[in-house]
C-alpha cells in the first residue's frame, strides 16, 4: 500500500503537467461578450447577449447582418450537413445565413466547422440547459480536431437557451428572422494607442497549440514591429510558471521543473523525468527571453523581442539539441543586445529567494477588473480583454486595430491581411457606374461608406446610394460625361461638350440626340458639298472630302478648281516680274546718285571760273587755277 506522502506526491505532479501542459482547454477568463440583436420580426425585436466563440474569425470592430436558418435534419450539426443535402450558402444578393444549431452530443468547435463547410456564415449555438453564458471553447487537440480547428474562419456564438427556442419559435411560424452580430464593443478602443500582451512558452515541442504558437510569432514580428516602432501600440510579452509546495522542493520532479527553490516552475517538454530536457530549462528560457525584452525596452527599441524569440526558434530547436544557453548567446550577441545586462536580470536561477522579473509575472496571471486569471497558452490580451478567435496574423491584426478609436488606425490596418473589402460584394449596396468603372463604395477598417467620389479631379455629388453625379467642370473627364462617343479609322469623336458644362451634343459632321448615338453626316448628299462643275465629293466618316479631275486643284476655301500648270505658269511670269522690278529700281537709284553727283562738280566749276572776274564782297579772291605757273 503506498503512503499518503507517496500518493500526494503523484497528484500533485499529475495536476502540475496537467495545469501547465498548453493543451488543456481550462481558462478562468470571464466570459466575453457581444451584443445580438434582432431586427425582425418585429415581435422579437430587441437586443441580446451572446458569448463569443473561443475560435474562428470574430469580426472584431465590426457587425454582420444576416438571416438565422434552423436545419430540419442534423439539428446539432455533429455530422457533415451535406450527408443531408442541406447547402447554408447565401444566394447572390440575399442575406448570409447564420445557422441555428442546439448544444450536445460534439464538440463546439465540429459544429462550427459542419456549418462552415455547408456555407454557413456564422453560427448561433443555442444552450440546452437554463444557466449563465459560457466561452466555447476548443476541444484538446488530436489528430482528428487538429485538422479543423486552425480552418474555421467564421465567428460563433453561444445564446441561452430561452433566447433560442424564441428563435425557433418564429422561424417554425414561417417567419423571416434576421439578425445582426456586433463585434464593436468587444474590443474597446478609448484612445489612440492599442495595449496588447502575449502570453506565450518557449517551449518548442510541445505539440499543436506550440506550432501555432511558433508559427504566429514568425507570421506576426513584421506588423507588431511597425505598430511598436511608430507608437501605435505598447505590448508587452508573458510567461506562465507555477511554483512548487514547500512539502516537495526537494523532491527530484520538483528540482527537475523548478528554479529558486521550487519558486518557478514549468512542465517537463517531454513529460520524461529520466531523459532529455527539464522543466526548469524551459523557465530559464523564458526568464532570457524576458529580459531580452526588459533591456531592450530599456534601449529603446522592445520590439527587438520579435527578432530575438523568431530567431532563437529557427536557430535553437530543442529537436536539434541546440536549446541551450550557448545558443542563446549567439542569437543576443547577433542582434547587439548587452548579454551582461541581461545576464543580470535573470539573477540567480539557484538562489532561494524570489526572481523580482518572475515573481512579476507570477501577479501578471491573475486577473485584474474586466480580465480573468491566465491559465492557458497561448493568450492574447487586447486592451485588457482577452482575444478570441484563430492565432493568425491578419485576424489577430484586426482585432488590435478594433482597439484604436476611429480615424486613428495606422496603415498597416488597411493592409490586405485585414481588409475584407466589402466594395467587392456587390459594390457595397453604393452607386456605381459600371461603364466609367466609377463607385462610390469606399472601403475602411470598420466597414464600407457610400460616399460619392472625386475622380481625375472631378468632384462628385449625391447620396452616395442610389446617385451621384458630376459637379462643376470637368464632366467629360469621366465616361464623356455620359455621352456619345466613338473612334474610327484613327479619328474620335464626342459629343460632351465641357465648356457649356458637359453638354450632349453631336459633333460638327454628325447628327443625333448625342446621348446614345450620333449619326455621320453624308455632306456630298445633304448638304451638297463640292458644288463646282469640276469637283467630286466623296463622303468621310465625320467629314467628307473633294477632289477635281485631271490636273487641277481644289481650293477649299472658294469651293473651286484651278489648274496646277497655270498656277505653275503665274508664279513664274510673277518671279520674273519681281526681279524686273527689282533691276528697273537699283538702276534709278543709280541715275539719282549719278546726276546728283555730276550736278555738284558743275556748280563748284561755274562758281571758280565767275570768281575770277567778278569776286563776291563776302568771298575773298579764290586763286586762278588756270593760270597757275610754278617754278
Amino acid at each position: 500500500m503506498e503512503s499518503h506522502g507517496s500518493i500526494t506526491l503523484k497528484l500533485f505532479l499529475g495536476f502540475l503537467i496537467l495545469s501547465l501542459n498548453v493543451h488543456t482547454s481550462v481558462s478562468r477568463f470571464v466570459v466575453e461578450k457581444n451584443s445580438l440583436m434582432v431586427t425582425s420580426p418585429e415581435k422579437i425585436k430587441g437586443s441580446h447577449d451572446s458569448a463569443i466563440g473561443n475560435f474562428g474569425i470574430p469580426q472584431y470592430g465590426g457587425s454582420m447582418a444576416g438571416a438565422v436558418t434552423y436545419p430540419k435534419e442534423n439539428r446539432k450539426g455533429c455530422r457533415e450537413f451535406g450527408d443531408f443535402g442541406i447547402s447554408f450558402k447565401a444566394k447572390p444578393g440575399a442575406l448570409p445565413n447564420f445557422v441555428l444549431v442546439d448544444r450536445g452530443d460534439c464538440f463546439f468547435a465540429l459544429k462550427v466547422w459542419n456549418a462552415q463547410k455547408a456555407g454557413a456564415s456564422a453560427v448561433l449555438v443555442a444552450d440546452d440547459i437554463e444557466e449563465a453564458l459560457i466561452t466555447m471553447d476548443t476541444p484538446e487537440e488530436d489528430i482528428s480536431s487538429a485538422k479543423y480547428i486552425e480552418n474555421i474562419t467564421i465567428p460563433s456564438a453561444l445564446i441561452d437557451k430561452s433566447f433560442g427556442e424564441t428563435l425557433k419559435k418564429a422561424l417554425s411560424g414561417g417567419e423571416m428572422v434576421n439578425v445582426n452580430l456586433d463585434w464593436r464593443e468587444a474590443v474597446p478602443h478609448p484612445d489612440d494607442r492599442v495595449e496588447y500582451e502575449l502570453w506565450t512558452n518557449s517551449n518548442d515541442e510541445c505539440g499543436v497549440k506550440c506550432d501555432m504558437l511558433m508559427a504566429f510569432v514568425k507570421e506576426f514580428r513584421g506588423p507588431a514591429q511597425i505598430l511598436e516602432k511608430g507608437g501605435y501600440t505598447q505590448f508587452t510579452p508573458h510567461y506562465i510558471t507555477w511554483y512548487c509546495p514547500m512539502t516537495f522542493t526537494l523532491s527530484r520532479q520538483c528540482k527537475s521543473q523548478c528554479i529558486n527553490h521550487g519558486r518557478y516552475c514549468a512542465p517537463d517538454p517531454e513529460q520524461d523525468f529520466s531523459s532529455g530536457y527539464e522543466g526548469k530549462d524551459v523557465v530559464l528560457e523564458n526568464l532570457r527571453q524576458l529580459c531580452v525584452f526588459k533591456v531592450a525596452k530599456e534601449s529603446k527599441k522592445p520590439w527587438v523581442w520579435w527578432d530575438y524569440v523568431t530567431d532563437f526558434q529557427i536557430r535553437c530547436p530543442m529537436k536539434d539539441k541546440k536549446y541551450n544557453k550557448e545558443c542563446a548567446a549567439a542569437v543576443i550577441k547577433s542582434l547587439g543586445l548587452d548579454a551582461k545586462k541581461i545576464e543580470k536580470c535573470m539573477g540567480d536561477p539557484d538562489a532561494d529567494a524570489d526572481n523580482p522579473v518572475l515573481k512579476e509575472e507570477q501577479d501578471a496571471q491573475v486577473g485584474k477588473g474586466s480580465r480573468g486569471d491566465v491559465t492557458i497558452l497561448p493568450t492574447l490580451v487586447v486592451n485588457n480583454h482577452q482575444y478570441r478567435g484563430k492565432l493568425e496574423k491578419g485576424a489577430v491584426l484586426k482585432a488590435i486595430c478594433s482597439g484604436f478609436e476611429e480615424t486613428t488606425e495606422p496603415a498597416v490596418c488597411l493592409s490586405g491581411d485585414v481588409e475584407t473589402n466589402e466594395c467587392l460584394d456587390n459594390n457595397g449596396g453604393c452607386w456605381q457606374d459600371k461603364t466609367a468603372n466609377v463607385t462610390a463604395c469606399k472601403d475602411t477598417f470598420r466597414g464600407r461608406v457610400c460616399e460619392c467620389p472625386l475622380v481625375d479631379g472631378v468632384q462628385f455629388k449625391g447620396d452616395g446610394y442610389s446617385h451621384c453625379e458630376v459637379s462643376g467642370p470637368g464632366k467629360c473627364k469621366i465616361n464623356n460625361g455620359g455621352c456619345w462617343h466613338e473612334s474610327k479609322d484613327g479619328h474620335t469623336y464626342s459629343a460632351c461638350l465641357d465648356s457649356e458644362n458637359g453638354k450632349c451634343q453631336c459633333p460638327p459632321g454628325f447628327k443625333g440626340d448625342g446621348v446614345k448615338s450620333c449619326v455621320d453626316i453624308d455632306e456630298c448628299k445633304e448638304r451638297k458639298a463640292c458644288q463646282c462643275s469640276e469637283c467630286s465629293c466623296k463622303n468621310t466618316w465625320g467629314s467628307y472630302e473633294c477632289t477635281c479631275s485631271g490636273d487641277l486643284l481644289y481650293i477649299r476655301d472658294h469651293d473651286t478648281c484651278i489648274s496646277k500648270t497655270a498656277t505653275e505658269v503665274r508664279s513664274a511670269w510673277a518671279a520674273v516680274w519681281v526681279i524686273l522690278i527689282g533691276l528697273a529700281m537699283a538702276g534709278g537709284g543709280a541715275y539719282l546718285v549719278y546726276k546728283y553727283r555730276l550736278r555738284s562738280y558743275m556748280d563748284s566749276e561755274i562758281r571758280a571760273i565767275m570768281a575770277q572776274y567778278m569776286p563776291l564782297d563776302s568771298q575773298s579772291e579764290v586763286p586762278n587755277h588756270v593760270n597757275d605757273e610754278r617754278a
